[in-house]
């Protein structure tokens, strides 16, 4: 963990990250207090930041990416954008989170979606592309405490 504080931007205080995960330009990732990044994911932090509130679970193999390119871009150009998580967001197995999205406070993502669209507080999504389909609990009051034996 002590390398990982060093090579991102940001590690908040409780965070844990499991074996596995990958970093492209580590020094804009920056998570928040007590997060929990489970095997396997994929940060790209190339062009533009990721940014996480507390309290947020990132399920086994789940990519966020900022950068892409224009598919109407005759040169193929780069296209992206900031992608913001919000205070007890729970991102699930293998979900894809695409460049310029922010997840609000508290919503949930499915297994295996793709969220191409900021998704509202407290929203559940799932499916691919993404949509609505339900809402989740307001009255969230969880701290994450998680310490794996081997991260």
């Amino acid at each position: 963990m002590t390398y990982l504080k060093a090579y991102l931007a940001g590690v908040g205080k409780g965070t844990s990250v499991q074996m596995g995960c990958r970093f492209l330009n580590g020094r804009k990732v920056y998570f928040g207090e007590r997060n929990v990044i489970n095997f396997g994911c994929l940060f790209d932090g190339r062009h533009y930041p990721i940014r996480t509130g507390s309290d947020v679970s990132i399920g086994p193999e789940a990519a966020i990416l900022t950068l892409g390119h224009d598919p109407q871009s005759s040169v193929f150009s780069n296209k992206g954008g900031d992608v913001t998580i919000g205070d007890r967001v729970w991102i699930a197995y293998r979900a894809i989170i695409l460049p310029g999205v922010t997840l609000g406070e508290g919503a949930v993502v499915g297994a295996g979606s793709v969220v191409t669209k900021d998704v509202e507080p407290y929203t559940i999504v799932a499916g691919v592309p993404a949509k609505i389909i339900g809402k989740r609990n307001t009255q969230l009051t969880y701290s994450l405490n998680y310490s794996a034996f081997l991260l």
